[in-house]
């Protein structure tokens, strides 16, 4: 009988303010064998991603809370170890959303089979998956950015904003700006992902720094960290400027209401649009995506960088690492090499 046994991460107690390693727990048990139209998978790569902050919140939300005591969830990629499903076979690379274990079982509906050959499977966690997603739908439907606009990425070196910026410029936009939180990562945006200004927002208000590097004003704003960025964003956004709102990861870990933005009567005068959004909404936008970030990728026009940590019992110290930035890119733990049964 093949090895069933799985390591799990689950959420051992709800964090106030900053998580800590003791809010997770690594836990070890047997699964069982699949049953008629499931699959059993073991996990190669797993996703940690901001929203999860939120998900440790006993808050209602978009997206229910995970449960204490309970295994954590989130996009993974893995290989069929078992199947009893006509859909999919041992072997298959598929893509889900049961990630932080090491082994997966579920119906064979709640898998999407992918292309190894096409993409390595941390791909369709990142620019083919929701990362890169997000970034699609967020800049050209929600912000409707067009050829020509000016536009600035906060949190520009993490996963989603690097897309942003990367298909920003790719559409053709006039100017694009980045924040990010150390001299290297603006060195990153400017030097490798083809940014036209960028600045460590630790260096002086983010105001003054926008404006200098955008002293004509901007169109647009990606909103990934709220705050001081989302002020500075309405006084440099023009009239009919747009906003999409991804997230706010500078207000996740705070237990006092945000001191910013104390300007939302701009958005009144200036007539902007500022909108929030789900990526989950926009499915109808998928195949559109795919079409258009896989060209880019053929052709050598996209960066794709990846922070990589090794092991699923580090997967708690890859999340916290995540919250406080220490990411280049997309952050993905490797669970395993696919090798074993």
């Amino acid at each position: 009988m093949p090895d069933r046994t799985s390591r799990e991460i689950h959420l051992a107690a709800r964090p106030v303010g900053w998580p800590t390693e003791e809010t997770f727990a690594l836990k070890e048990e047997q699964i069982s064998a699949p049953a008629d139209g499931e699959v059993l998978v073991r996990n190669l790569v797993m996703s940690v991603d901001p929203y999860m902050r939120g998900r440790m919140n006993d808050a209602k939300s978009y997206v229910p809370p995970f449960a204490v005591g309970e295994v954590l969830d989130g996009g993974a990629v893995g290989v069929v170890l078992e199947s009893r499903s006509d859909d999919l076979a041992p072997g298959d690379t598929v893509l889900h959303g049961m990630g932080w274990r090491d082994l997966a079982l579920g119906e064979a509906s709640r898998f999407r089979k992918v292309d190894s050959d096409v993409a390595a499977p941390s791909d369709y966690l990142g620019v083919l998956g929701l990362t890169g997603f997000t970034a699609y739908v967020g800049l050209l439907d929600i912000a409707a950015m067009t050829s020509g606009d000016a536009v600035f990425v906060s949190g520009a070196a993490g996963a989603v904003g690097g897309m942003v910026g990367q298909f920003a410029r790719l559409r053709g936009a006039s100017r694009v700006i980045g924040s990010a939180g150390s001299a290297e990562k603006v060195a990153f945006l400017t030097e490798r992902l083809g940014f036209d200004a960028a600045f460590n927002y630790h260096d002086g208000p983010v105001r003054d720094q926008l404006r200098a590097a955008a002293p004509d004003g901007i169109d647009v704003y990606f909103d990934n960290v709220g705050g001081e960025h989302l002020e500075a964003a309405l006084t440099a956004l023009r009239p009919h400027g747009r906003v999409a709102m991804c997230g706010a990861v500078a207000q996740y870990n705070d237990t006092t209401p945000p001191a910013a933005p104390r300007n939302l009567a701009l958005v009144i005068g200036k007539r902007l649009t500022v909108r929030g959004f789900i990526v989950g909404d926009h499915s109808q936008r998928m195949d559109d995506f795919v079409r258009e970030v896989n060209d880019w990728r053929r052709d050598g026009r996209l960066v794709e960088e990846e922070t990589v940590v090794d092991g699923l019992e580090n997967a708690p110290a890859a999340f916290l690492g995540l919250l406080r930035g220490d990411n280049m890119g997309k952050m993905i733990v490797r669970i395993s090499n696919g090798s074993g049964g």
